[in-house]
Protein backbone atom coordinates (compact mmCIF):
# COMPACT_ATOMS: atom_id res chain seq x y z
CA UNK A 1 0.00 0.00 0.00
CA UNK A 2 1.36 3.66 -1.09
CA UNK A 3 -0.52 6.46 0.32
CA UNK A 4 0.59 9.52 -1.93
CA UNK A 5 0.52 13.51 -0.54
CA UNK A 6 0.74 16.26 -3.04
CA UNK A 7 1.68 20.15 -2.13
CA UNK A 8 2.70 23.19 -3.52
CA UNK A 9 0.08 24.35 -5.93
CA UNK A 10 -1.11 27.88 -5.61
CA UNK A 11 -2.17 30.64 -7.64
CA UNK A 12 0.63 32.20 -9.84
CA UNK A 13 0.87 34.42 -12.87
CA UNK A 14 1.77 33.92 -16.10
CA UNK A 15 4.84 33.18 -17.16
CA UNK A 16 5.21 32.38 -13.63
CA UNK A 17 7.08 28.76 -11.65
CA UNK A 18 5.74 26.33 -9.00
CA UNK A 19 7.22 23.41 -7.84
CA UNK A 20 4.68 20.49 -6.78
CA UNK A 21 5.77 17.32 -5.04
CA UNK A 22 4.52 14.36 -3.76
CA UNK A 23 5.31 12.76 -0.49
CA UNK A 24 4.83 8.92 -0.47
CA UNK A 25 4.69 6.81 2.48
CA UNK A 26 6.07 3.24 2.30
CA UNK A 27 9.13 1.85 2.15
CA UNK A 28 9.14 0.55 -1.26
CA UNK A 29 8.48 4.28 -3.24
CA UNK A 30 12.04 3.60 -5.05
CA UNK A 31 10.69 0.35 -6.82
CA UNK A 32 7.37 2.15 -8.43
CA UNK A 33 7.41 4.59 -11.69
CA UNK A 34 5.78 7.94 -10.96
CA UNK A 35 3.68 10.16 -13.02
CA UNK A 36 1.82 13.82 -12.53
CA UNK A 37 -1.67 13.69 -14.22
CA UNK A 38 -4.21 16.69 -14.51
CA UNK A 39 -7.77 17.40 -14.55
CA UNK A 40 -9.49 20.93 -16.28
CA UNK A 41 -12.99 22.18 -14.84
CA UNK A 42 -14.61 20.33 -17.78
CA UNK A 43 -12.35 18.19 -19.19
CA UNK A 44 -10.86 14.62 -19.09
CA UNK A 45 -8.01 14.02 -16.41
CA UNK A 46 -4.51 14.21 -18.91
CA UNK A 47 -1.08 12.88 -18.36
CA UNK A 48 1.62 15.66 -18.02
CA UNK A 49 4.83 13.41 -17.20
CA UNK A 50 6.35 10.17 -15.84
CA UNK A 51 9.20 9.10 -14.56
CA UNK A 52 10.37 5.62 -13.40
CA UNK A 53 11.61 3.91 -10.70
CA UNK A 54 15.44 5.25 -10.98
CA UNK A 55 14.99 8.66 -12.79
CA UNK A 56 16.65 6.98 -15.73
CA UNK A 57 13.56 7.71 -17.63
CA UNK A 58 11.06 10.66 -18.49
CA UNK A 59 8.22 11.22 -20.78
CA UNK A 60 6.05 14.32 -21.17
CA UNK A 61 3.06 15.55 -22.44
CA UNK A 62 3.83 17.53 -25.76
CA UNK A 63 2.04 20.60 -24.21
CA UNK A 64 4.26 20.34 -21.17
CA UNK A 65 7.61 19.30 -22.84
CA UNK A 66 10.50 22.07 -22.80
CA UNK A 67 8.59 23.92 -19.66
CA UNK A 68 7.82 21.23 -16.81
CA UNK A 69 10.73 18.46 -15.53
CA UNK A 70 9.77 16.08 -13.31
CA UNK A 71 12.32 14.17 -10.95
CA UNK A 72 12.24 12.18 -8.00
CA UNK A 73 14.40 11.84 -4.51
CA UNK A 74 14.08 8.17 -3.58
CA UNK A 75 15.92 8.79 0.05
CA UNK A 76 12.89 11.17 0.32
CA UNK A 77 10.25 9.33 -1.25
CA UNK A 78 9.59 12.09 -2.99
CA UNK A 79 8.78 13.28 -6.57
CA UNK A 80 8.87 16.50 -7.84
CA UNK A 81 7.17 18.29 -10.87
CA UNK A 82 8.77 21.76 -11.84
CA UNK A 83 6.57 23.74 -13.65
CA UNK A 84 7.72 27.12 -15.09
CA UNK A 85 6.63 29.57 -17.90
CA UNK A 86 3.14 28.44 -17.17
CA UNK A 87 0.31 29.29 -19.07
CA UNK A 88 -3.64 29.75 -18.07
CA UNK A 89 -3.97 26.51 -20.33
CA UNK A 90 -2.21 24.76 -17.55
CA UNK A 91 -4.73 25.41 -14.27
CA UNK A 92 -5.80 22.31 -12.88
CA UNK A 93 -6.05 19.60 -9.87
CA UNK A 94 -2.61 18.22 -10.68
CA UNK A 95 -2.08 14.44 -8.77
CA UNK A 96 0.37 12.56 -8.66
CA UNK A 97 0.03 8.78 -9.11
CA UNK A 98 2.67 5.35 -8.46
CA UNK A 99 2.31 2.20 -10.52
CA UNK A 100 3.86 -1.09 -9.77
CA UNK A 101 4.31 -2.30 -13.23
CA UNK A 102 6.68 0.23 -15.06
CA UNK A 103 5.46 3.58 -17.04
CA UNK A 104 2.46 4.52 -18.82
CA UNK A 105 0.58 7.28 -20.41
CA UNK A 106 -3.24 5.82 -19.05
CA UNK A 107 -4.34 6.34 -15.67
CA UNK A 108 -5.87 3.31 -15.24
CA UNK A 109 -1.93 1.91 -15.67
CA UNK A 110 -1.45 3.58 -12.40
CA UNK A 111 -2.34 2.06 -8.39
CA UNK A 112 -2.35 4.43 -6.21
CA UNK A 113 -3.29 7.89 -6.28
CA UNK A 114 -2.87 11.17 -4.57
CA UNK A 115 -5.52 13.27 -3.45
CA UNK A 116 -4.50 16.33 -5.73
CA UNK A 117 -3.24 20.37 -5.58
CA UNK A 118 -4.93 22.53 -7.61
CA UNK A 119 -2.59 25.64 -9.51
CA UNK A 120 -4.61 28.43 -10.86
CA UNK A 121 -2.32 30.30 -13.56
CA UNK A 122 -3.58 33.79 -14.84
CA UNK A 123 -3.46 36.20 -17.00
Amino acid sequence: QVQLVESGGGLVQAGGSLRLACAASGRTFSSYAMAWFRQAPGKEREFVAAINWSGSSTYYADSVKGRFTISRDNAKNTVYLQMNSLKPEDTAVYYCAAAQHGLGYEGIHYDYWGQGTQVTVSL
